[in-house]
C-alpha cells in the first residue's frame, strides 16, 4: 500500500457534508463567529451573550463561574467588530501552520491552556491591585487575543525567516521582525499607565508560554496522560503463558507504520515515541532495499 492511498491522505471528495472541518484552526474560527453572531443578532442592545460568557474580576471568588475562565477566550467586544477579525485573521493565517505543525488535537489543547492561563493571570492581578489600591476593580475581560499572541510566537520561532505581509498595509517583513514588534508593544503597553482597555498582560502569558513550550519542547497531550494515567500498583499482574513450540509471529509492520502514519497526522510528529521512530526508520530501511 502506498503512503497517499491510506485513509487520511485522501483528498476529500466534492459534495455536500454535514461533518465539522477537520482543521481545528477553521472550528475555532466558526464558533468564535458563531457566538459573535448571535449576540449581535438575538441580544443587539443588552449582549446578554457576551456578558454571561466574559470573565469578571471577581470570578476568581465565585467557583460556580469558574467556567468563565474559558468561554471569555471565545466572545468579543460587540461594540468593536475589528477586535474579533484581527484575532481571527491572525488565528486563520498563522494558525493553520502551527496546527499542522503540531496536530489538530495538541494545537487545541496549546490554545486552551493559553487561554486558561491568560485568565487565571488577569483575576490573580485584579485581585492584588484592589489589594495593594484599597478599591473595588470592576474589570472584564474578553477575547482571544492572548491565545493568538502565542499562536503568533510559535509560528515565529518555528518559521523565522518567511516573508509575511502585514494587514491592513501590504508591507512584506520578516516573521522574526513580527515577533519582536509584538513582544515590545505588549512589554511597553504593559508598563504604561494609561494603556487603554486593552489587556496587554494576557497577551505576554501567551507569549510567555509559547516561548516556552517550544524552548522545552513541551508535549501537552504526553503531559496530561501522564497526570491521568492510572498507577502502576493498582494494576493487577498479568500471567502469560509460553509455548516454545510455536513461533513467536512478527508484528506486522505494514499496519504499524500505518499507525504511525494516522497518529502523527493527528497529534503531530512530536508525539512519537522512540520507539515508533525506530519503526519508521525500520520501514524506509527495508523500502530503499526493495527499491535496490
Amino acid at each position: 500500500m502506498g503512503i497517499y492511498d491510506r485513509d487520511y491522505y485522501r483528498r476529500p471528495q466534492p459534495g455536500l457534508s454535514l461533518r465539522m472541518p477537520q482543521s481545528m484552526v477553521i472550528t475555532l474560527i466558526i464558533i468564535n463567529a458563531a457566538l459573535y453572531l448571535i449576540d449581535g443578532l438575538l441580544f443587539q442592545h443588552t449582549h446578554d451573550l457576551t456578558r454571561i460568557l466574559e470573565l469578571s474580576s471577581d470570578t476568581l471568588w465565585r467557583p460556580w463561574m469558574w467556567w468563565q475562565f474559558v468561554t471569555y477566550g471565545f466572545v468579543h467586544d460587540p461594540t468593536s467588530i475589528m477586535h474579533i477579525i484581527m484575532n481571527m485573521a491572525g488565528l486563520f493565517f498563522l494558525g493553520r501552520y502551527v496546527e499542522q505543525l503540531y496536530g489538530s488535537k495538541e494545537f487545541l489543547r496549546i490554545y486552551l491552556v493559553m487561554i486558561i492561563l491568560g485568565s487565571l493571570c488577569f483575576a490573580l492581578g485584579s485581585f492584588v491591585t484592589s489589594t495593594i489600591t484599597h478599591q473595588e476593580n470592576n474589570f472584564h475581560l474578553l477575547g482571544a487575543s492572548g491565545a493568538v499572541s502565542g499562536v503568533t510566537i510559535l509560528f515565529v520561532l518555528n518559521y523565522p525567516n518567511v516573508t509575511l505581509m502585514l494587514i491592513p498595509i501590504p508591507i512584506p517583513i520578516k516573521a522574526w521582525v513580527i515577533g519582536v514588534l509584538l513582544v515590545v508593544f505588549n512589554f511597553i503597553g504593559a508598563v504604561t499607565p494609561e494603556s487603554g482597555n486593552v489587556a496587554y498582560g494576557v497577551h505576554i502569558v501567551g507569549i510567555i508560554f509559547a516561548f516556552l513550550y517550544f524552548q522545552y519542547r513541551w508535549n501537552l497531550g504526553r503531559f496530561f496522560r501522564n497526570i491521568f494515567h492510572k498507577p502502576k500498583f493498582l494494576f493487577r499482574p498479568k500471567f502469560r503463558i509460553h509455548k516454545p513450540d510455536e513461533e513467536s509471529e512478527e508484528p506486522d509492520l505494514n499496519a504499524e507504520v500505518d499507525r504511525i502514519l494516522e497518529k502523527i497526522s493527528r497529534e503531530g510528529e512530536g508525539s512519537l515515541s522512540r520507539k515508533e521512530r525506530r519503526t519508521l526508520e525500520t520501514a524506509s530501511r527495508q523500502y530503499q532495499n526493495r527499491k535496490r
